[in-house]
């Protein structure tokens, strides 16, 4: 058996690799600015000639048209402010993605990745849909992101696992909801466009399995029933057949707090960015779930590991000073009271 003390192997990225990741990952975060800019000038713009004037019309993403009023020199500088900005936007964006694109290949040649390919993918698929801020990577994958932020890869069962556990944030159902309105599709038709075999399991229905046996559970923090937006049960959209997210008791405490996130690169090459609690937080959950009496023998153990195997990348691989870093980056969330798992 492992001491809590034992301290384990890592494997270092090479010099090679090391390189070749930070090169991909700039140009991975400029792609990702480049699509957050291209989201401010969505729609487009044109003249219509209405009783013998031209008119202004901002015509937006989902088809609605607005005018912003008769022809003037204001409205001729909007427009052509308009159209340079988005014209300047999406060749940034194109010429950003052939670069991301041939950061793929050599993530690939050089074997800088070793995240499942279908947990890349979903997280992908999430972002695309608008709702990477909604959910966070709990549980075994949640180690990818810190292992990648200190260039090294855990040498241990640790990371061996089947399913990715998406804790969807409660706290802002409203916004989640509305998003899904708009997108008009289940969460399981998102995940489906990844992998068209991914099917709800009969018995659970917060699982999704593919025919390969990998399965997505969706679950979220223990319902407040002083809240009136955070109803349970909880399907997470409209449609019959989608996910029933389940309560776990650490829910809340997984949530609280800034998120850590990290890119973290595939099997393939392909990228993706990893939201996971922060890993000091992961470390007291994981450790607390390990001593618990009613806790699974097995899980328990691995709870266990994974606490120890975190600890030791704060500890002496540097963890902990990319968490400073992302700490002094990003605004701080309010307070909220840290429940015990």
């Amino acid at each position: 058996m492992q001491k809590d003390s034992e301290n384990f192997a890592f494997m270092e990225l090479t010099e090679a690799q090391t390189r070749q990741f930070i090169d991909a990952e700039a140009a991975w975060r400029a792609l990702q600015a480049a699509q957050q800019a291209a989201k401010e000038v969505r729609g487009s713009m044109m003249w219509r000639t209405q009783a013998g004037r031209r008119y202004l019309i901002r015509v937006a993403s989902t088809g609605s048209q607005t005018s912003l009023g008769p022809e003037s020199d204001s409205n001729t500088d909007i427009y052509e402010r308009f159209m340079a900005r988005k014209a300047a936007a999406e060749s940034r964006q194109q010429q950003l993605r052939a670069t991301v694109a041939q950061h793929v290949r050599l993530n690939r040649a050089l074997r800088v990745g070793r995240v499942p390919n279908v947990v890349v993918e979903t997280l992908n698929a999430l972002a695309q849909a608008g709702l990477a801020d909604h959910f966070l990577t709990v549980g075994t994958h949640a180690l990818y992101a810190y292992e990648t932020a200190c260039g090294v890869r855990v040498q241990t069962e640790a990371t061996a696992t089947q399913d990715i556990d998406l804790l969807l944030d409660t706290r802002k159902y409203l916004r989640f909801a509305t998003t899904m309105q708009r997108l008009d599709t289940s969460l399981l038709g998102i995940f489906q466009k990844v992998d068209k075999t991914f099917m709800l399991r009969d018995d659970q229905k917060y699982t999704a399995v593919n025919a390969s046996g990998f399965e997505i559970d969706v679950v979220r923090r223990p319902a407040d029933s002083r809240a009136g937006t955070d109803p349970h049960p909880l399907r997470v959209s409209p449609f019959e057949e989608d996910f029933w997210a389940v309560q776990i008791p650490s829910g809340q405490a997984l949530l609280d707090g800034r998120r850590f996130s990290h890119m973290v690169v595939a099997s393939n090459g392909q990228m993706a960015t990893l939201y996971a609690p922060p890993p000091e937080r992961f470390v007291r959950i994981k450790t607390a779930l390990g001593q618990r009496t009613d806790r699974d023998p097995l899980k328990a153990r691995k709870d266990r590991l994974q606490a120890r195997v975190v600890q030791q990348l704060l500890d002496q691989h540097g963890l902990s000073h990319v968490v400073q870093a992302q700490r002094a980056a990003t605004p701080a969330h309010p307070a909220a009271s840290e429940i015990k798992p």
